[in-house]
């Protein structure tokens, strides 16, 4: 079993900052890559950003020069630091990781339960 867990999101105005966490736990062997995805109301799931174990990023056009991910692979945790929100970035935000749970298994993306960003005007 893996868990992953969330924190970090809340409600914020306009040209402000945010930090997500997500922490994965349980039958662990290795960990590929780890990012974030966002879902606003009405629209469909969109990549944020992703980092993979060798420290290679991807982001999204839309936050580019505002966003940073990042790992820290003792913990199992990846982070997204969120700088100069804007309201269109209000979503659910939900993190994503690749986890082979034991040697030689298949690698399985698991899912954290999203946290709610607002960014007001």
């Amino acid at each position: 079993q893996v868990q992953l867990v969330e924190s970090g999101g809340g409600l914020v105005q306009a040209g402000g900052s945010l930090r997500l966490s997500c922490a994965a736990s349980g039958s662990i062997f290795s960990i590929s890559t780890m990012g974030w995805y966002r879902q606003a109301p009405g629209k469909q799931r969109e990549l944020v950003a992703a980092i993979t174990s060798g420290g290679t990023t991807n982001y999204a056009d839309s936050v580019k020069g505002r966003f940073t991910i990042s790992r820290d692979s003792a913990k199992n945790t990846v982070y997204l630091q969120m700088n100069s929100l804007k309201p269109e970035d209000t979503a659910v935000y939900y993190c994503n990781v690749r986890i082979r749970s034991w040697y030689g298994s298949a690698p399985r993306d698991y899912w954290g339960q999203g946290t709610q960003v607002t960014v007001s005007s």
